[in-house]
């Protein structure tokens, strides 16, 4: 894993993001943008499939909602994995970092699971179903969003 991670930390790429001016300035905000998306359209979502306005069918939040939090986790990924190349060694010995990939892991495997077997609007979902879904995905994607957060401010 550190050949890994010190390969991935001399890329070219690696070594635009450390030493550009407003090169990692610039994949930062794209990547803060990708967690405002995802976190944004799961938390209302999740808040629905828990119980919150009930009157608006799930339907009608699902259909716009589930394809901005697929395209705000892959900006967040495709930029993350971009962030992290720049010291890479260093986030790999974090035990925060991995406990972070660990819920951005279960949350993304949960929301495939539940709508594979829910359909992509999860119409098919029983409300015990939907619950559970809601309430794990609030959980991974809060400790994700705040265990990235506790980052900053671990380490040197």
């Amino acid at each position: 894993m550190e050949e890994w991670t010190a390969a991935l930390a001399a890329t070219d790429l690696a070594q635009y993001l450390r030493h550009g001016r407003w090169s990692y300035a610039a994949v930062n905000a794209l990547h803060i943008l990708g967690i405002g998306l995802l976190v944004g359209a799961v938390a209302a979502l999740d808040l629905r499939l828990l119980g919150a306005w009930r009157a608006i069918p799930l339907v009608h939040l699902s259909r716009p909602l589930v394809p901005v939090a697929g395209a705000g986790l892959a900006l967040a990924m495709a930029t993350g994995l971009a962030l992290f190349a720049v010291r890479a060694p260093d986030y790999a010995a974090m035990p925060l970092f991995a406990a972070k990939l660990a819920l951005i892991a279960a949350g993304t495997l949960s929301a495939i699971g539940h709508h594979l077997r829910n359909g992509r609007l999860l119409d098919r979902a029983s409300p015990a179903a939907l619950r559970l879904a809601g309430a794990t995905s609030l959980l991974c994607w809060a400790g994700a969003l705040s265990l990235g957060r506790l980052l900053a401010f671990s380490g040197d």
